[in-house]
């Protein structure tokens, strides 16, 4: 088992709150607030860092996946879009929309999707969203 921590602090309140939000291991150090979530100001936000989460992993996974199935070499590359939507008196997370593309030697269309479906659905973070997740790939020559 491994326990990561991140810390935020959000300094005053509502839109003229300014957080800040970082990593245990110092990957993330970065601002967020009102401003960077929803008008486009520098820093991050929850739902991009989600999207990082979800892209990493998913890609690890399909990784793993690849090299179990005997596979020896390839790029793997992935764009998550995670979509925030007014939900209520709130807001809601409700969809993650993973995009692969990948160049992996030696292997056809079917068992290249039949793996990053696998990868989809066995990745931790997939398991830990409550929204629709969906997958396109690509596979390059």
């Amino acid at each position: 088992m491994t326990v990561n921590t991140a810390t935020a602090r959000y300094e005053g309140l509502g839109k003229d709150g300014r957080g800040h939000v970082a990593t245990k291991s110092g990957a993330l150090d970065a601002p967020y607030g009102f401003g960077t979530r929803f008008e486009g100001q520098p820093g991050t936000n929850p739902e991009e860092m989600i999207a990082a989460a979800h892209a990493s992993c998913f890609t690890m996974a399909t990784s793993f996946a690849l090299a179990k199935a005997g596979h020896e070499d390839g790029t793997l590359e992935t764009r998550c879009q995670v979509t925030l939507e007014k939900d209520g008196d709130g807001f809601a997370v409700t969809k993650s929309a993973l995009t692969l593309t990948a160049r992996i030697a030696g292997i056809d269309k079917d068992e290249f999707e039949r793996l990053a479906g696998e990868a989809k659905a066995g990745c931790p973070i997939s398991k830990m969203l409550n929204c629709e997740i969906t997958l396109e790939t690509t596979l390059e020559n």
